[in-house]
């Protein structure tokens, strides 16, 4: 997968995961429509990988069901430490990923 120089990157525990990989691996799952990582502070790894989700309609997958098939793609370390589900995962006006609002959706999600 080619990442852009300026994707996404959370440093949790020492180790660099890219957003973009991440949500890759969880958008695997038929049942994902959508889906952003981003972070949260962490007092054991510094920063932890946290999923915003938006399931499809119908869909009832759970976090295992999700983490099962994202561990298929990425090492476990990637995997998010937290599962938020929304109604819809919000975007700019471009379509491309809003990174402040899921910052601020993973912070609030303790």
């Amino acid at each position: 997968m080619k990442l852009s120089r300026d994707s996404m990157t959370i440093n949790s525990g020492g180790e660099k995961i890219f957003t973009e990989e991440v949500e890759a691996a969880i958008s695997a799952h038929p049942d994902v429509a959508d889906v952003l990582v981003a972070s949260r502070p962490s007092r054991r790894w510094g920063q932890e990988v946290v999923a915003i989700v938006q399931l499809r309609a119908g869909s009832a997958a759970s976090p295992g069901d999700l983490a099962a098939e994202t561990a298929r793609h990425v090492a476990r370390y990637k995997l998010p430490k937290a599962w938020v589900f929304v109604e819809a995962v919000q975007r700019t006006g471009a379509g491309k990923a809003d990174y402040r609002w899921a910052t601020k959706v993973a912070t609030e999600a303790t």
